[in-house]
């Protein structure tokens, strides 16, 4: 498909989910991308941490993609770039500070010659042929998040990234509500907005009130404080430097990602008066009252600061007394991770707080208040919900069309909409999905090797070796291998039994050696089934003799 004279809206990821955010702008024969994100494994793909978007679509019409513009420095919507960007071969755009993340990540992977970034001052404009790009600042929990104000020969849209309203920020100026309204003043044809705290009733509120929150729970505590937040949260991390300040404790950074974090930030004129680190030795020699730790690994990660701590395996040591602070929100899926960390924290003695208990934290995203807002500023002649689960994004829908955008377009991954001209429509379904980075390699999310690993987690593996003559005799017994099968004490008689399974399959006189080794295959695979009730993998390896 080849947009002509009109402007199509395809999302690729982050419409249906929340992360991974693709976004595609068509028009006049070209594509725009925006944002290229990532989103984290869970328990259904085993052995993978991180997951990628599918952009086959767009990788098959590499030559018309002008270029990828990045809206903020959140892994959801650059992290897929060091992995993607170098086959797209096209240059990206961001402001400075995001522009610093994606360096180093193009550096350790090393695509630093390889992939055009440019940098583009913050409030800056980019022009790729028939689109304009704007970046218009906004509150988020990142410094230089920005929504783009794109121009194209249909209309402008106002392509919101992620956003808050914070009326008293601690990094950079947002645009204010004037400058918002002169955008609505201008014309805009279609609003595409974050819809992530859509079924939040009230504001986000503000980073200074978390300051507080913080200030006075760090400020009562006896022993050591380890604050967790996501390390990519520059504000919160500028608010702890603060809250170190003001409460007479020495800060500790643990986790490679605040340090880079702290390190790109200071790069670009952010956090120049941060307090000075101390390193893991200084932090365990002083008074446990004078020390404050800032670490990663509040959803749960088991190789992140906050796992090693509490299992003991780190520099930092914490207990009874102790303080854990949990300053962010609880992401759904990381549950069971999360509990497993502060069972292990409490067994110690360590007391621990969350945003249930006090004001720790504030999301980077907008409630149904700022939502309602946006509307008001922006004034948009179509609304397409984004970057949220369908619910997120048909409440979202709900919600503008109650308060007058006339038109509302509820649409995921795959679904191209027409946006101009004329009335919003949807014209076509494309392919999308998702690839996992498993080690060094990339695959299908659903492709062979993981549904393998999926069937072999579930169910256990067997190996079967069998020797024959070339007689068609057995040569010696089959030897039999497990992993993962429920016999535990039974296993010795459990081995025995397979084994005669597959010494009964083996000589049968089938001299096919495919249908011998299928043979041989569900033999085993019965006896297991008949000991476990499990349908086990089976391989099976035959060998002739002379």
């Amino acid at each position: 498909m080849t947009p002509e004279n009109e402007l199509i809206f395809l999302a690729l990821g982050g419409s249906g989910e929340i992360g991974m955010n693709v976004n595609l702008y068509g028009c006049q024969g070209k594509w725009v991308m925006v944002d290229c994100g990532l989103t984290f494994a869970d328990p259904g793909y085993p052995g993978v941490e991180l997951i990628l978007p599918d952009l086959s679509f767009i990788e098959e019409r590499a030559g018309d993609l002008l270029g990828i513009v990045l809206t903020h420095g959140h892994e959801d919507h650059i992290g897929a770039l060091p992995y993607l960007a170098a086959d797209l071969g096209v240059p990206l755009y961001a402001t400075p500070f995001t522009a610093g993340l994606i360096r180093g990540k193009l550096d350790e992977e090393g695509l630093g010659n390889q992939v055009k970034l440019h940098v583009v001052e913050n409030g800056g404009r980019v022009a790729l042929g028939p689109f304009g790009f704007r970046y218009v600042p906004l509150a988020h929990s990142i410094p230089e998040g920005n929504a783009l104000l794109i121009d194209t020969p249909h209309g402008r849209i106002f392509h919101t990234g992620d956003w808050k309203i914070d009326t008293d920020p601690l990094l950079g100026t947002p645009a204010s509500a004037a400058d918002l309204t002169a955008i609505g003043d201008e014309g805009v044809l279609a609003l595409v907005c974050d819809s992530t705290n859509v079924f939040n009733g009230e504001a986000s509120g503000s980073e200074a009130g978390v300051r507080e929150g913080l200030a006075k729970v760090i400020g009562e505590a006896k022993g050591r404080v380890l604050v967790t937040t996501f390390a990519s949260n520059a504000a919160r991390l500028q608010t702890l430097g603060e809250v170190a300040r003001d409460t007479g404790r020495q800060l500790c950074v643990a986790g490679r990602s605040l340090d880079r974090i702290l390190r790109v930030a200071q790069s670009v004129g952010y956090m120049k008066d941060f307090p000075p680190l101390v390193d893991f030795d200084e932090a365990m020699r002083l008074p446990p009252r004078e020390v404050l730790i800032v670490a990663t690994g509040g959803q749960g990660e088991t190789r992140a600061a906050l796992a090693r701590i509490a299992f003991g395996q780190h520099q930092i040591k914490l207990s009874e007394g102790d303080l854990v602070v949990f300053s962010s929100r609880q992401i759904p899926g990381n549950e069971m991770a999360i509990g497993r960390i502060q069972n292990t924290l409490a067994a110690a003695g360590v007391e621990m707080i969350t945003e249930r208990q006090a004001h720790v934290h504030v999301s980077g995203h907008p409630g149904r208040p700022e939502l309602e807002m946006m509307y008001k500023w922006i004034r948009p002649d179509i609304l397409v919900p984004v970057h949220g689960e369908m619910r997120h994004m048909a409440e979202q829908a709900r919600l503008g069309s109650a308060l007058g955008v006339p038109n509302v377009v509820v649409q995921d991954n795959g679904t191209m909409i027409r946006l101009a001209p004329g009335k919003p429509t949807e014209i076509g379904r494309e392919r999308t999905g998702r690839l996992v980075l498993d080690g060094d390699v990339i695959l299908p999310a659903d492709g062979t090797t993981i549904n393998e690993r999926r069937r072999i987690a579930a169910n256990g593996q067997i190996s079967v070796a069998v020797a024959l003559s070339g007689k068609g005799r057995l040569a010696a017994d089959p030897e039999i291998r497990l992993q993962g099968i429920p016999v535990e004490e039974d296993r010795d008689a459990f081995v025995d039994d397979a084994r005669d399974a597959a010494a009964a399959a083996a000589v049968t006189g089938e001299r096919d050696e495919d249908r011998l080794r299928e043979a041989i295959r569900l033999a085993v695979r019965r006896r297991a089934t008949e000991w476990t009730g499990k349908k086990p993998v089976v391989d099976v390896l035959l060998l002739r003799t002379a």
